[in-house]
């Protein structure tokens, strides 16, 4: 497949489609100051993670099952740098560009369900949890962040505009809504755990996933949720310092669904609410990958009559890596992949405004 230089002249031109074409920095200065916070913090803190897991035993054995596809232990617990650097970052930025009130309810409730994540998920990076466990609690912190709100926002899909005639129509969820938030929230965290199969996949596709929520929301008038967003994608950029191949520490459990719960849950605060008439665009373009690989994966055991839960190496990257490529190739390929399906919501959002 050659080597990853081949392809950084595509990646350019996708990475281009994201920048506005006026000023780049309307509207995003503060998503980049926080941005880089993210990136700084988790820099900084990861060795000291790294560290702390090896201390407390939270390693990955690869001798556990086949699916690994490392061959020496690497400690776990990189979600811990994550969520570190994304609660830093936007705790320093949001009191400069939100003086008189920088944390509404919805975001004081989605870092302290995060956090809840983040510890249930270190806790199964030692001693496994059940997969009926995992989503029960998954379940249950999709349904408690929704009862944390103010005027400035809700993680909740309350309803969904259809574009009939001249204008749109609001079709409303009434008490369905929290159910579906609920399954909504599960789905993405759950398939962004499972990407994370091979050295940077997940840092990477959250990174452009953040990225790409926080231009959008910048674009649709929701500034905070700019800012939110690109504490992820900094943060996650960060983090890839030291889970690019070869992986000096893994995310983990916690890392990986951390990840996936917020930018699931920022979808439903900015972007998926303001860009109503793209409302199904949104989901599927901005968390393509891990969506495409979460079908791939039930449709294979299905077909081969295994249970949807059983884990095994059906996923995307497995079947790459059986290609025979290796875990770089297979990783910039999905990042390619990412980047392109993200341009071209970007594109469909400033063409329909």
């Amino acid at each position: 497949m050659g080597s990853p230089s081949r392809w950084r002249p595509v990646l350019a031109s996708s990475l281009l489609a994201l920048v506005p074409k006026d000023d780049p920095f309307t509207g995003l200065r503060y998503p980049l100051f926080t941005l880089l916070a993210a990136m700084a913090v988790t820099l900084l803190v990861t060795p000291f993670v790294r560290r702390f897991a090896i201390s407390k035993g939270a390693i990955d054995d690869p001798t556990r099952d086949d699916r690994r596809v490392h061959t020496e232990p690497i400690p776990r617990w990189g979600g811990l740098a994550i969520f570190l650097g994304i609660a830093v970052a936007i705790l320093g930025i949001l009191p400069f560009a939100y003086p008189f009130r920088p944390f509404p309810w919805y975001l004081i409730g989605l870092l302290a369900v995060c956090l809840g994540i983040l510890v249930v998920g270190m806790r199964d990076d030692v001693h496994p949890l059940s997969a009926k466990v995992q989503m029960a609690v998954l379940l249950g912190a999709g349904v408690a962040v929704q009862f944390l709100f103010d005027s400035a926002g809700r993680v909740q899909i309350s309803g969904i505009g259809l574009p009939i005639g001249p204008g749109q129509d609001w079709v409303s969820f009434g008490w369905a809504a929290v159910p579906l938030t609920a399954v909504y929230l599960f789905v993405v965290t759950k398939t962004m755990d499972t990407l994370d199969g091979i050295d940077g996949l997940a840092a990477g596709i959250a990174s452009i996933a953040g990225g790409t929520l926080s231009i959008i929301a910048a674009y649709e008038g929701q500034p905070r949720v700019a800012i939110l967003a690109a504490a992820v994608a900094g943060s996650s950029i960060g983090f890839l310092r030291y889970n690019y191949n070869p992986a000096k520490i893994f995310m983990g459990t916690g890392g990986a669904q951390v990840l996936g719960f917020m930018l699931a849950a920022l979808s439903v605060v900015g972007a998926l609410k303001t860009a109503a008439a793209l409302a199904l665009f949104i989901p599927i373009l901005v968390f393509g990958v891990p969506f495409l690989d979460a079908v791939v994966v039930v449709v294979r055991r299905v077909l081969g009559g295994h249970p949807v839960t059983q884990a095994d190496k059906r996923h995307i990257h497995h079947v790459l890596l059986g290609q025979g490529l290796n875990q770089r190739q297979a990783v910039w390929i999905l990042y390619l992949l990412a980047l392109v399906l993200c341009s071209v919501l970007v594109t469909i959002v400033r063409t329909n405004g």
